[in-house]
């Protein structure tokens, strides 16, 4: 790893620029490299992963995983691939479940790390937070208008495609979108394995 890649891990572990809003104290959770060839921009740890340190440590990291079509050496290598969330600390609950990502994160730290990472990466926003900062032209759109217009699509080289959260609700989501299976995951099995090395 670059010199400067190591010394911007290091900020990020020693950040605390929102810890008095954290009710589990910061332990910011990320992955990257220089030579990541894939990037996954998610929304914020659960207490479950803010435990152990380790980002996507939990059932929704196995269906994300199924989904690529990737085992877990492949995932946690950060050559291949980068996971850098809206928010980098577990930002402690809301009425029906997680709390939103905290808003300081994402804006001290991802032109950092997107400056390190190579151009043709593949970029794959988890969720409605990460769409919203990265395809900001589709924020009206549903996530079904948004996730089925921007596979049909994208044909750039390093293509920015939304994917839906895959936590245990998404099972509902794609019983009624059988095309997601079908025609989706295919293609992303596809694009992620021209990045494996």
């Amino acid at each position: 790893m670059s010199d400067q890649a190591t010394a911007l891990h290091r900020d990020i572990a020693a950040c605390t620029l929102c810890a008095e809003h954290l009710p589990l104290g910061p332990r910011p959770v990320v992955q990257f490299s220089p030579q990541s060839r894939i990037l996954i921009i998610g929304q914020a740890p659960g207490t479950r992963v803010h435990t152990s340190g380790v980002p996507w440590d939990d059932d929704s990291g196995d269906r994300l995983r199924d989904w690529l079509g990737m085992d877990k050496d492949t995932f946690y290598d950060p050559d291949v691939l980068a996971l850098m969330p809206m928010g980098f600390c577990y930002p402690g609950k809301a009425n029906s479940g997680d709390a939103p990502p905290r808003k300081e994160c994402a804006p001290a730290w991802h032109d950092s790390i997107l400056a390190l990472l190579p151009e043709t990466r593949l970029t794959l926003l988890v969720g409605a937070y990460a769409q919203s900062q990265y395809l900001p032209d589709t924020r009206k759109l549903t996530l079904t208008e948004r996730v089925r217009t921007a596979w049909l699509d994208n044909a750039d080289p390093a293509p920015i495609l939304p994917l839906p959260h895959p936590s245990w609700r998404v099972r509902m989501w794609m019983s009624k979108h059988p095309w997601y299976e079908s025609e989706v995951l295919p293609r992303l099995r596809k694009e992620v394995a021209k990045r494996l090395p």
